[in-house]
C-alpha cells in the first residue's frame, strides 16, 4: 500500500490516485468479487466508507476523498468501493440479486476485511442514492456483525421514500449501453442525462466520466475492466462500465412493492443513532423536500443542508459541497 504523505513531506501534500483492493463476497452462485479504491494510510484506525449511486462507481469520490485525507492529515482510510456489477467488480450471474441486501451484506464483508487488516476505532459512512440505501441498513441494522458502529452517517439525496417518478425516469435508460469513439464523447452522452448533478465545468465533468467507462476489448467475461479508462486511445471505442442488467430488478419493482420497502426503510432510518447529516439537490426529483423535512423530525433527527441549482444528486465535487462533508465529520 502506497502512503499518501511521508514523514519528510510537507504533511499537506498527499497522492492523488488510490490503490485498488478486493474482497470476496457471498452469494448464491458461488460467491463474487467487490473491488474498493483506497485513500490514505492503511494503518490508520479511522475509517470513512464513501457509496456511489445506482449507474456510479467508487472513483466518483476523488476529489472528496483528497479533501477528507487532508483534513485528517493522512491519518484516515477511505474506501470507496464498486458496488458488485459496477466499475472493478464481478457481475452477479443472476440479475435479480442486484438489490440493496445484497450490496450491505458485501458491505459488511469489506468492512470486516478492514478490520483484519487494521482495527477500526471510527467509522463513519456517506452513501449517494443507493449509496444512502445501503447506509441505512448499515447503520439501522442493530443485529448486523460490524467492528464499530456508524459514528457519523451521511445520505447523499436520498431518503427511505423514493419518488416513483425518479424511479421511472432512472429505469428507462439505466442498461441502455452504448458505444462510444471516446471518452469524451461518452463524457457528451452521459451529460444528457446527468444535468440534474448541477453545474459542472468541463474539466470536472471529464474527471467524473473517465471512470465511467472501459475499453471495450478489456471487457471480460464478468465484466470487469482489465485497465484504467483513463488509458484512451484514438482506435479504441469504449463501453458503460457496468453491467447492463443492474435495471432488471429496479424495473420490476410494483407500487406496491415500493410501498413495502418504504416502510422497511423508515423502520431502518429510525432505528439511527448515528450523527446524522441529509444532503439534498433543492430541485431533486428523487428526495422530496417533504420526505426530506421528515427525517429531520425522526430517527436520528437528520441535520438538512440543501444545494441551490443542484437536482439528483451532488457530486460532491464542487469545494463548497465538499466543505459541508469534511466539516460535518471532523466537527
Amino acid at each position: 500500500m502506497r502512503r499518501t504523505h511521508y514523514p519528510h513531506q510537507d504533511p499537506t501534500v498527499f497522492m492523488t490516485e488510490p490503490t485498488l483492493h478486493y474482497v470476496a463476497c457471498d452469494d448464491a452462485q458461488g460467491g463474487h468479487r467487490m473491488a474498493y479504491w483506497q485513500w490514505g494510510d492503511a494503518r490508520s484506525a479511522r475509517v470513512v466508507i464513501c457509496v456511489h449511486g445506482l449507474t456510479r462507481q467508487g472513483r466518483d469520490f476523488d476529489m472528496l476523498a483528497q479533501a477528507i485525507v487532508a483534513r485528517a492529515g493522512g491519518n484516515v482510510r477511505v474506501i470507496c468501493p464498486d458496488v458488485v456489477g459496477r466499475g472493478r467488480s464481478d457481475w452477479l450471474r443472476d440479475p435479480a440479486f442486484y438489490q440493496v441486501p445484497v450490496y450491505a451484506a458485501d458491505m459488511v464483508a469489506l468492512i470486516a476485511q478492514l478490520q483484519r487488516e487494521q482495527a477500526i476505532d471510527t467509522l463513519d459512512y456517506l452513501g449517494t442514492s443507493m449509496g444512502g440505501l445501503i447506509g441505512f441498513v448499515l447503520a439501522g441494522h442493530k443485529e448486523l456483525p460490524l467492528a464499530r458502529p456508524i459514528r457519523r452517517f451521511i445520505a447523499n439525496d436520498v431518503g427511505p421514500t423514493i419518488e416513483p417518478a425518479a424511479v421511472q425516469r432512472i429505469g428507462a435508460y439505466v442498461g441502455q449501453s452504448g458505444r462510444f469513439a471516446s471518452v469524451q464523447a461518452a463524457a457528451d452522452a452521459m451529460w444528457a442525462l446527468s444535468t440534474t448533478f448541477g453545474p459542472h465545468t468541463p474539466a470536472q465533468w471529464l474527471a467524473l466520466s473517465q471512470h465511467m467507462v472501459v475499453p471495450a476489448s478489456q471487457r471480460t467475461a464478468d465484466g470487469a475492466a482489465k485497465i484504467d479508462a483513463g488509458d484512451d486511445k484514438a482506435s479504441e471505442s469504449w463501453v458503460l462500465h457496468y453491467d447492463p442488467a443492474i435495471g432488471v430488478a429496479l424495473r420490476a419493482i410494483t407500487p406496491e412493492a415500493a410501498a413495502q420497502g418504504g416502510a422497511i426503510m423508515w423502520g431502518l432510518y429510525d432505528a439511527i443513532d448515528a450523527r446524522t447529516l441529509l444532503l439534498r439537490g433543492a430541485v431533486s426529483d428523487l428526495l422530496s423536500r417533504e420526505t426530506a423535512l421528515a427525517m429531520t423530525q425522526r430517527g436520528p433527527h437528520a441535520k438538512l443542508v440543501e444545494f441551490d441549482g443542484v437536482g439528483h444528486a451532488p457530486t460532491l465535487v464542487d469545494p463548497a459541497q465538499i466543505a459541508v462533508v469534511t466539516d460535518f465529520l471532523f466537527d
